[in-house]
């Protein structure tokens, strides 16, 4: 790690960390706290829905648009423009795209073309992370940011190995950050599961377990591939994906960084709470190590 001591780290004159964890665990709350406290905050989503995935998006866009007969013709003789308008804290374009396998008439996906998708989210996570490095230096040289705060997706650990210790991606992030797992308890993936079941979202699996989840809810449900229903699907998934990150997010605190309570992360208000739980967190990695 970039940081192996407390002193270390509240004496760097450079902070540089990557938070990571479930969505809905206070990454971007704890990135927002931050960035108004001088930080840069480098979102991972934000760069996979602008530079990697922008255009697949707004093409998205188009291809609905064209359906209607007005927007049709305004489009095939350039009046209107449709674009996205994703922010570090709307990222419903990303999500749109991604979607949903199952029923057309449900707004569902057929799978080859969900899980076409999925593959092209892979490979956009895994360039929007490599990126880190060279924002790091961008936000130091063009805007004088010495602090750094990645924001990354909650799918991270589905793109790593993190039992391997010639992963490339993160072996090149853990030259340049610190990596913090945002631990939840059981009550917080109960919570995860109840937020989720109200507003079922879009979301990246790893291929091998998207397929098996797909295979096996067909199997259990009867269903055939384009009568599922896709808020039922990804319902059905969600439990089950929280089960199969949680080993994969403790290998990559385990091998490449540190991990913190969610609870500990809900009491931060300021930055100066931040450096001091993660110099608790160091200090008790240390500790355990001893």
């Amino acid at each position: 790690m970039i940081y192996e001591t407390p002193s270390e780290w509240t004496e760097a004159a450079a902070k540089r960390v990557l938070l990571f964890g479930m969505s809905g665990l206070g990454k971007t709350r704890i990135s927002s706290i931050l960035r108004e406290g001088g930080w840069f905050h480098y979102s991972v989503d934000y760069r996979i829905g602008t530079r990697y995935l922008g255009e697949a998006i707004a093409d998205n866009f188009k291809r609905e648009a064209m359906k209607i007969p007005l927007l049709r013709e305004l489009l095939l003789s350039d009046s209107v423009r449709i674009a996205s308008n994703i922010t570090f804290d709307n990222l419903a374009p990303l999500s749109t795209w991604l979607g949903k396998p199952g029923d057309p008439a449900l707004g569902g996906l057929a799978f080859d073309e969900y899980r076409n998708r999925q593959a092209q989210h892979r490979e956009a996570e895994i360039e929007a992370m490599l990126d880190a490095p060279r924002f790091i230096t961008r936000a130091r040289e063009i805007y004088g940011y010495q602090n750094f705060i990645c924001d990354s997706s909650g799918s991270i650990c589905e793109v790593v190995n993190p039992e391997s210790r010639a992963d490339p991606v993160l072996g090149v992030l853990s030259r340049h950050l610190l990596l913090i797992w945002i631990e939840g308890s059981e009550d917080h993936t109960a919570d995860l599961i109840r937020r989720f079941d109200r507003a079922p979202k879009p979301m990246y699996y790893r291929p091998e377990f998207l397929l098996d989840c797909w295979t096996t809810y067909l199997a259990e449900t009867g269903r055939m591939p384009g009568a599922v229903d896709p808020d039922a699907f990804v319902r059905w998934t969600y439990a089950r994906a929280l089960a199969h990150r949680q080993p994969r997010y403790a290998a990559m605190a385990a091998n490449w960084g540190l991990r913190v309570a969610a609870d500990d992360i809900a009491r931060v208000q300021t930055p100066a709470d931040f450096n001091s739980l993660i110099a608790d967190a160091l200090a008790a990695r240390a500790s355990e190590a001893a």
